[in-house]
C-alpha cells in the first residue's frame, strides 16, 4: 500500500448535503493507492452517510478514529476541547505521509491541506469582514477570554492560531470558489490558495422528463440561513406581478425550532407552496426534474453545491448577486439584489417564452463546468498532485 493518508472531518450528522460527499469522494479516491485514516468529532451516523450516498468506500479498510470525548457535541465546543483535539490531531499527523483537513482550517502541527467549504472560519474579525462591517457588539468579558486563548493559551500550547495557519507559506488552502478565495485573500493577504469546486452528488437521468412549467423548486436545509421565507416571498410577488399560477416546493428537513414552525404555519395558508421534507436517490431526481425554475436566496454562500444540482437537473436558477452561487450560475440576469428584483426576474421567466429558452440554453452550458466526468477530471489532478502519486 502507498502513502499513509490522515483526512480530519468534523461529522456526519442526520441532515445530509454536498458538504458530507466530499470526504467521501476524497476517501474512496484515495483508498485505491494510499492506506487512509478518517479522523472525525464523532463517529455517529458516518456509517449511515455512506450507505445513503453510495460511495463505494471499502469500510474494512478504512481506519475511523474518534478524536473528541463522548460528551462532544458541535454545540458545546470550548477552548478546552480545541486543546484536546489538536493533540489528538498532532499525534495522528505525526504517523502520516499526508494530512488534508475537510473543516476549513486546522493546525495538524505541521503542513497540511485545508478545504475551505464555508466562510465561517471560527474568526469574528473575518466574520465581519464578510458582512461588512461588525454585526453585533461583543461582551467586554468574550473578547478578553478570546484574547487570552489566541496570545496566551495557543502559543503555550504550541497551538497556532487560524490566521497564523493561513499565512504560513508551507500550508495548501483550496477555497471552494473565487468568491471565497477573494474574501480570505483580501482579509489574510493569503497568495497560496488554489480554487477547488466540490463535487455534485446529484446526476440527472438520462432523457429529458416532463416538466410543470410553471414550478420553482428549492432544495436544502428550511432554516433560517437559508432565507426559506424570502423565496416564499419572491414567488408570492411574481404571482402577483405575472398573474400566473406559479407554485413553489421545498424538498428538505424543516428546522424543528421557531422559524420552522411560523414557516409551516404561513405554508398551510398558501395553497401553491408544499414541503416535501428530505429526498435522496431518485426521489430528488424526480423532485429536480419536476420542475422548471429554482430560487436561491442566502447571499454569503460560499460556493451553493444545490445550485450546481439545479443547472445539471435543467433548471434556471435565480441567485443573489453576491457570493459563491453567484459565481456558479454566471449570469447577470438571473441575480437579484432585492426580493422585488428577484420577483421581477421570475414573472418574465414565466411569461417570456424567448427569454426563458435563452436562460436555460445557458444554464444547461454552464451545467457542464460541474458534471460529474469534469469534477472526476479534477478531482484525480489534484489528489495525485497532494499525494504525489
Amino acid at each position: 500500500m502507498g502513502k499513509k493518508v490522515l483526512i480530519y472531518y468534523r461529522y456526519f450528522g442526520l441532515t445530509l448535503g454536498g458538504g458530507e460527499y466530499l470526504p467521501l469522494r476524497f476517501i474512496a479516491a484515495l483508498q485505491k493507492t494510499c492506506e487512509v485514516t478518517l479522523a472525525l468529532d464523532w463517529t455517529d451516523h458516518f456509517e449511515r452517510a455512506v450507505g445513503l450516498m453510495g460511495v463505494p468506500i471499502d469500510l474494512d479498510r478504512l481506519k475511523v478514529v474518534k478524536v473528541m470525548p463522548a460528551s462532544y457535541r458541535g454545540t458545546n465546543g470550548n477552548a478546552l476541547q480545541s486543546v484536546y483535539r489538536f493533540r489528538r490531531l498532532r499525534r495522528l499527523a505525526a504517523d502520516a505521509d499526508v494530512c488534508i483537513s475537510l473543516a476549513n482550517i486546522m493546525d495538524f502541527g505541521r503542513s497540511a491541506h485545508h478545504f475551505i467549504l464555508c466562510i465561517d472560519l471560527g474568526d469574528e474579525a473575518f466574520a465581519d469582514h464578510v458582512c461588512g462591517a461588525a454585526r453585533t457588539s461583543v461582551p467586554l468579558l468574550k473578547r478578553v477570554r478570546r484574547f487570552l486563548e489566541a496570545s496566551v493559551l495557543r502559543p503555550l500550547l504550541g497551538m497556532r492560531t487560524r490566521r497564523a495557519v493561513l499565512e504560513d507559506p508551507n500550508e495548501h488552502i483550496y477555497p471552494n470558489s473565487l468568491y471565497t478565495q477573494s474574501l480570505i485573500e483580501g482579509f489574510y493577504g493569503v497568495a497560496n490558495s488554489r480554487v477547488f469546486y466540490p463535487p455534485t452528488l446529484f446526476e440527472p437521468a438520462r432523457g429529458e422528463s416532463e416538466r410543470h412549467p410553471l414550478r420553482v423548486v428549492y432544495l436544502g436545509r428550511i432554516a433560517p440561513a437559508k432565507r426559506v421565507d424570502e423565496i416564499v416571498t419572491i414567488v408570492e410577488r411574481a404571482r402577483a406581478i405575472s398573474t400566473m399560477d406559479i407554485e413553489l416546493q421545498l424538498g428538505g428537513r424543516l428546522d424543528a425550532g421557531t422559524f420552522g414552525r411560523e414557516l409551516g404555519a404561513r405554508v398551510r395558508e398558501l395553497p401553491w407552496v408544499s414541503i416535501v421534507g428530505e429526498l435522496f436517490g431518485d426521489d430528488k431526481s424526480r423532485f429536480l426534474s419536476s420542475g422548471a425554475f429554482a430560487i436561491h436566496a442566502m447571499r454569503t454562500e460560499a460556493f451553493g453545491i444545490s445550485i450546481t444540482e439545479y443547472l445539471k437537473a435543467g433548471l434556471v436558477p435565480i441567485v443573489p448577486d453576491e457570493g459563491g452561487a453567484c459565481e456558479v450560475v454566471s449570469d447577470a440576469e438571473l441575480s437579484f439584489g432585492s426580493v422585488e428584483e428577484a420577483a421581477r426576474i421570475l414573472s418574465r421567466l414565466a411569461t417570456d417564452p424567448e427569454f426563458r429558452e435563452s436562460k436555460r440554453a445557458s444554464c444547461m452550458k454552464r451545467a457542464a463546468e460541474f458534471s460529474k466526468e469534469a469534477y472526476e477530471r479534477r478531482e484525480r489532478e489534484l489528489l495525485d498532485a497532494i499525494v504525489g502519486d
